[in-house]
């Protein structure tokens, strides 16, 4: 069974930083794209970053310059690392893995990031 386990949410003050990593279990996902996303109370789950397979990297304009994704495929993982936080940014985030038909079809549980002012 396939699972994708995050971690590295908390609360933290405007300005600062946090790394979430993302650890998959199940098989191997080196050949997935993988995804970050988050979702604020009341609001709709948004993309926030993507990685392919191959390491390419997009960013939703919102975390451009300030969020960088990255992948370890030995440790079958996903990293966020976030800087320059703002309150704005305080939501749950999730990772998720994309089938070869660009569907994101494994997610993890959700972890909270809060970012005080």
């Amino acid at each position: 069974q396939a699972q994708l386990v995050e971690s590295g949410g908390g609360l933290v003050q405007a300005g600062g930083s946090l790394r979430l990593s993302c650890v998959a279990s199940g098989r191997t996902f080196s050949s997935y794209g993988m995804g970050w996303f988050r979702q604020a109370p009341g609001k709709e789950r948004k993309i926030v970053a993507a990685i392919g397979s191959g390491g390419s990297t997009n960013y939703a304009d919102s975390v451009k310059g300030r969020f960088t994704i990255s992948r370890d495929n030995a440790k079958n993982s996903v990293y966020l690392q976030m800087d320059s936080l703002k309150p704005e940014d305080t939501a749950v985030y999730y990772c998720a893995a994309r089938n070869a038909r660009a569907e994101y079809v494994y997610w993890g549980q959700g972890t909270q990031v809060t970012v005080s002012s």
